[in-house]
C-alpha cells in the first residue's frame, strides 16, 4: 500500500488525476471504476481541464460506477447518474454506452444487482478503481457489518451514512434509505485501487482503515489485503497515522 500525504488538497487532485490521466495514455480502452461524493470532484475537474486541452482522451475508454441510491430516478439532481454527468461524463469524449451505473429504479432490485455483477464479469478487471472513504468505513456503500457481501447487493444505509449524504438532498428526510453497491469482493477484484480521502473529519477512520486490524466492522481495513492500492491524502485526513 503506497500511502502519499499532500499539504494541499489541489496537489492531492493534481496527482489523482495525473494518475489516471497517465493510465488512459499507455492504456486508452483503460476501464475505469468511478466514484461519487464530494471526495473525487476535484480530480474530475482537473480530467475535464486535460480532456479539452486534447492531453488525454476518453474516447476508448468506459466506466464502471460503484453504486446509486434506490428509488432515485436517473434525472433526479442527487441521484448518481447526474451527478457523474454533472462532474464529468458530459464533459469529456467518452461514449454514452460505455458508461456504466446501477439502476435504482429497477422494478427487480435482485435482478439488476445480477445484471451489474454480470457486466463486471463479463469485461474483466477494473484497470483502475477510484473510491473515497466513509466516516464509518465504508467504500462504495459497503457499511460496516459481522460479514459483507462480495458481489453487487442492495444495502440498506446506516443513518450516519444518511446524515452526511442530506447536504446533497434539500431535506435529510429525502436521503433514500437503499442503495445499489458494488461488493468489497468485486472492488477487490480491481488491478490498482486509488483511495482518495480529506479532510480532519477523516482523520481516524483514516488510521482505522490503513493501519488497524482487517475487519468487516471497517470495509475499507479490507484494502490492506490488496496488492496494488495507492492512497492520496491530505495533510490533515492523514495527521494521525504513525
Amino acid at each position: 500500500m503506497n500511502i502519499i500525504k499532500f499539504e494541499t488538497q489541489e496537489a492531492l487532485n493534481e496527482a489523482g488525476s495525473g494518475i489516471i490521466v497517465s493510465l488512459l495514455q499507455t492504456n486508452p480502452r483503460a476501464k475505469l471504476g468511478l466514484a461519487t461524493g464530494g471526495t473525487p470532484v476535484g480530480i474530475y475537474k482537473k480530467l475535464v481541464s486535460a480532456c479539452k486541452q486534447g492531453t488525454v482522451s476518453f474516447g476508448k475508454a468506459s466506466s464502471f460506477n460503484l453504486d446509486e441510491y434506490v428509488g432515485l430516478d436517473r434525472n433526479h439532481a442527487a441521484s448518481y447518474y447526474a451527478f457523474m454527468q454533472e462532474q464529468l461524463l458530459a464533459h469529456v469524449d467518452i461514449a454514452p454506452e460505455r458508461c456504466h451505473i446501477p439502476n435504482g429504479m429497477a422494478a427487480d432490485l435482485e435482478a439488476e444487482c445480477l445484471r451489474y455483477e454480470t457486466l463486471l464479469e463479463q469485461v474483466g478487471q477494473i484497470d483502475l478503481q477510484l473510491l473515497g472513504l466513509g466516516h464509518n468505513g465504508h467504500i462504495g456503500f459497503n457499511e460496516p457489518d459481522g460479514a459483507l457481501i462480495r458481489g453487487t447487493h442492495v444495502v440498506e444505509l446506516r443513518e450516519q451514512t444518511r446524515a452526511a449524504n442530506a447536504r446533497f438532498f434539500d431535506t435529510p428526510e429525502q436521503v433514500p434509505t437503499k442503495a445499489i453497491t458494488m461488493g468489497v469482493g468485486t472492488i477487490l477484484k480491481a488491478k490498482m485501487i486509488l483511495l482518495v480521502v480529506h479532510g480532519k473529519d477523516k482523520a481516524e477512520i483514516v488510521k482505522q482503515a490503513l493501519q488497524g486490524p482487517i475487519t468487516t466492522e471497517c470495509p475499507a481495513s479490507l484494502l490492506q489485503t490488496h496488492p496494488n492500492v495507492a492512497v492520496l491524502l491530505d495533510a490533515e485526513a492523514g495527521s494521525l497515522l504513525s
